[in-house]
């Protein structure tokens, strides 16, 4: 028996019509940015122009005024030099050793090699034979003990034959007994020779005197040119030497157009000027030295091309407590007396 079943509705039409109507869709509305145009203020850049004019006038006229303020001139450390004498002759000078014959004494090795030692220091007073310094001397060592030995030989040698000859005089001939004995005559002279080459590996001071420069040092090689000066790029002596320092020479160097205004050598005088100081010194007169050469030793260069010629006239002072060295510049005025 069937059952009566209820009958399914029927779809509504209306959804379907519901799902075909669109929405309206919101546009986007753009806006336009605003742009504020902003109009310059007249009279602005001549405000700022005129201004800058003011303070430019100003520190013009307050620099005009600072510059235009006259200062007092500071003293001078020192007095300037002046001239001693109503007629007078300036000449540059320059402190050397008093040395009988005007110069420094220069030490140079007559033999190459590394220095092993250095006994004297700059100011040290030095006494002839003084050791002043060592050089390696192990090859001139090496040769002097085989000096030795050939001489040793030689004698060993002259001798047996010398015994010999005096036992039989037919054993062996004069001649080799002379060629004996001048083989012993050679080595004797071989190992004088040795000794000599040796003796020059220690230099010693020929003089009394005062070490002015030490210009090496240990490990430093050097030969009888003397040490190279790397600063320089000339070779140096090892060792300078000048005389007693009682009484110290000045070298003045007069010009060649001033010469015939010098005075004689038994009324000259002068008076020496140390620089940076009040300090002047009476000068004895010592000698002229008797060549007019070019103007190259204040500048200390060789190949220096001048046109001015001196002439070297010398004097001497005495020390004692003056702060004046070898090889510093002083200011001269020769004068007659």
């Amino acid at each position: 028996m069937k059952t009566d079943e209820p009958a399914p509705e029927p779809k509504s039409k209306i959804e379907p019509e519901a799902k075909l109507e669109a929405k309206p869709e919101a546009k986007a509305v753009e806006v336009a940015p605003q742009v504020k145009t902003v109009v310059p203020k007249r009279g602005g850049g001549n405000r700022v122009i005129f201004i800058l004019s003011i303070i430019g006038l100003l520190a013009g006229l307050i620099a005009a005024y600072a510059f235009g303020i006259q200062r007092k001139a500071q003293p001078p450390v020192f007095k300037p030099v002046s001239s001693p004498y109503d007629s007078a002759i300036y000449a540059n000078g320059i402190i050397e050793s008093n040395q009988p014959s005007g110069a420094n004494i220069n030490i140079y090795p007559e033999v190459s090699g590394p220095i092993t030692q250095v006994l004297v220091h700059e100011g040290q007073q030095v006494a002839a034979g003084t050791l002043l310094f060592t050089i390696d001397n192990s090859v001139a060592m090496a040769d002097t003990e085989l000096a030795q030995a050939n001489l040793k030989a030689a004698l060993d040698q002259y001798d047996k034959r010398r015994a010999s000859y005096d036992i039989d005089p037919k054993s062996i001939s004069k001649d080799t007994l002379d060629t004996a004995e001048n083989a012993v005559s050679q080595a004797a002279a071989a190992l004088k020779a040795a000794k000599a080459l040796l003796q020059k590996y220690s230099v010693k001071a020929l003089v009394d005197g005062v070490v002015l420069a030490v210009n090496a040092t240990v490990g430093s090689y050097v030969s009888s040119q003397g040490n190279y000066n790397s600063y320089t790029q000339g070779f140096d002596p090892l060792v300078v030497m000048g005389s007693p320092q009682n009484y110290l020479a000045v070298r003045c160097y007069v010009d060649e157009i001033l010469i015939s205004r010098l005075p004689s050598a038994w009324h000259i005088r002068a008076q020496m000027s140390i620089r940076g100081t009040d300090i002047k010194v009476p000068l004895e007169f010592v000698r002229v030295q008797p060549y007019v050469s070019p103007k190259i030793e204040l500048s200390n260069e060789r190949q220096e091309r001048v046109d001015l010629r001196v002439l070297p006239v010398i004097f001497r002072f005495e020390k004692k407590d003056i702060p004046a060295y070898p090889g510093q510049l002083v200011d001269v005025y020769i004068g007659q007396q």
